[in-house]
């Protein structure tokens, strides 16, 4: 399993549970928003999306055209590799408002998550776990992820040290994608062989969260004000759409022209951040504003 999230986990498509169903009754009408594509110069697409944060500074990865994945971050229009010394693969998933970054990195295979702060790369392991992956870290410097022990895909919260399991009760695997300030998170869960469902986790309690019609929901991403992102399948599974969820009501995300849309986060600004995917096949990560 490498560094990728995205490719490695249904591609991103594919407690008590006392947590019913999110009603997500009311569809919004789409929201007037303005895409900019974001490509790392020079590369072959954009492997597993972009975060930004309220500074505007913006972390993503690319594959090069030698089919290595590098992190990036892109701060007043010049962007810098992120490369954890030494790994065969690196990815750049988060930045929060005081520039810590997360992500992963893999040797020989084996993936391994990471905190960057000043210039430090500082390596996250579940103790136990053959693979982790640091995805979000939030003003307190809570990070969510995910791991794998014992053969089974778990989410992971680590806050002061202290790894915390995140598991939906009879799932087969549970994904951490977020945690806001709040201690909020999001992810998605899959039962047996059934498509993936969201889930937020708010003071110990699951809520599962499908999309009205939805083949799948995953959840991606949370902000202080409680807004999830994410993505979803539509009923013919022939186009995945981003989403927004605001106060119990949705609205699809698509940038124009694509023929698979996901969103990853939102921040503060309520600027949105993800992958999409054009016509030939290629992923560019993109930033919505409204």
């Amino acid at each position: 399993m490498t560094a990728s999230r995205l490719s490695s986990l249904l591609s991103r498509v594919a407690l008590g549970l006392g947590a019913l169903s999110l009603a997500l009754a009311t569809a919004s009408p789409a929201v007037a928003l303005t895409f900019t594509t974001i490509d790392f110069p020079g590369s072959t697409g954009t492997q597993d999306g972009i975060a930004i944060n309220v500074h505007g500074q913006i972390v993503g990865d690319y594959i090069d055209t030698g089919g290595i994945r590098h992190g990036f971050l892109l701060d007043n229009g010049t962007f810098r590799t992120i490369d954890f010394p030494g790994a065969t693969n690196t990815s750049a998933f988060m930045i929060n408002n005081q520039g810590q970054i997360t992500g992963s990195y893999d040797v020989s295979g084996v993936g391994h998550g990471f905190l960057l702060e000043n210039g430090t790369f500082s390596t996250i392991d579940v103790p136990g776990a053959t693979h982790t992956v640091a995805i979000f870290i939030n003003e307190p410097g809570q990070i969510a992820g995910y791991h794998v022990s014992g053969g089974k895909t778990l989410g992971f919260l680590l806050d002061g040290g202290t790894f915390t399991t995140i598991d939906v009760p009879g799932a087969r695997f549970t994904i951490a994608e977020a945690v806001n300030d709040a201690g909020q998170i999001v992810g998605f869960y899959g039962i047996a062989s059934l498509p993936p469902h969201g889930f937020l986790l708010d003071k110990g309690t699951f809520t599962t969260v499908d999309i009205p019609g939805a083949q799948f929901t995953n959840g991606f991403g949370i902000s202080n004000r409680g807004q999830m992102v994410g993505t979803y399948g539509d009923a013919s599974q022939q186009m995945v759409h981003g989403f927004l969820l605001d106060r119990g009501s949705f609205t699809a995300i698509d940038v124009p022209g694509a023929t698979a849309t996901s969103v990853f986060v939102i921040n503060a600004r309520g600027q949105m951040s993800g992958v999409y995917t054009d016509t030939g096949g290629i992923r560019h990560g993109f930033l919505a504003e409204p």
